[in-house]
């Protein structure tokens, strides 16, 4: 009996060994992946380019847009750092407009830090469109305006600091409320993107029964008009007596 006890413990004990090796393995996993998506929106840069000054009449063929998607009801924050100073004889105008025909701001002559933040109307996308104009007298012979935009969509766009500082939260519950907050999201944005599926489901669903039952009709309608060509032509070959 003592024999058959023996391996049973070295079993149990193996098991137990397995067991909380592989509870290590998971936590050292969730905090791999908790570390990787704390740190992933932080090195996250703003937009950069150059913006030329064009004549007036010239300026809307060289307005630039850039486009981003958003549902409703989000908080979306734009922030635009112009170069230059006033008085150099370009003027840059900034306008934020979505795609159904919103307008959520038209800032003129931006010069510096210029920040909008406002909360979208639909499930659509929104432009962020700036155009650089001559005003005056200007010295150079290609004048540009430096262009740094940063566009924060949702939990991104919330003053996490200032929240941490009013809810006396921890800095650790402060990015598990941000985490949560983006997980949230993309809940939110897979429905949406699950109800537009169905909706093109349907569509198609509609529109192949529609080319069915189109070509069934035309199906008959050729298969009228071949009989009645046989119909016609058999009576007209009888009349003149050729059949």
């Amino acid at each position: 009996m003592e024999r058959l006890r023996r391996p049973a413990r070295l079993i149990s004990s193996s098991s137990s060994s397995s067991s909380s090796s592989s509870v290590v393995f998971s936590v050292v996993v969730f905090y791999f992946f908790f570390c990787l998506l704390a740190t992933c929106p932080t090195s996250v840069d703003a937009l950069k380019f150059d913006l030329s000054a064009h004549p007036q009449g010239q300026h809307k063929k060289s307005e630039r847009c850039i486009r981003n998607f958003v549902s409703r009801d989000t908080l979306v924050v734009v922030t635009a750092t112009i170069g230059g100073a006033k008085g150099d004889g370009q003027t840059v105008n900034m306008h934020i407009k979505d795609a159904v025909g919103n307008d959520y701001g038209h800032p003129r002559d931006v010069v510096g830090e210029s920040r909008n933040a406002f909360t979208s109307q639909a499930d659509t996308a929104f432009d962020v469109c700036l155009e650089n104009i001559l005003s005056g007298q200007h010295t150079g012979a290609n004048p540009v305006r430096h262009v740094e935009l940063d566009i924060d969509i949702g939990a991104d766009a919330q003053d996490w600091a200032q929240i941490q500082a009013a809810e006396k939260l921890k800095p650790v519950e402060t990015e598990l409320r941000r985490m949560e907050q983006m997980v949230a999201e993309i809940v939110v944005e897979m429905e949406y993107l699950r109800t537009r599926e169905q909706k093109l489901r349907d569509t198609n669903e509609s529109t192949n029964e529609r080319v069915k039952w189109f070509a069934f009709g035309t199906m008959g309608v050729l298969v009228g008009l071949g009989a009645w060509q046989i119909i016609y032509l058999r009576a007209y070959f009888r009349s003149k007596h050729l059949i």
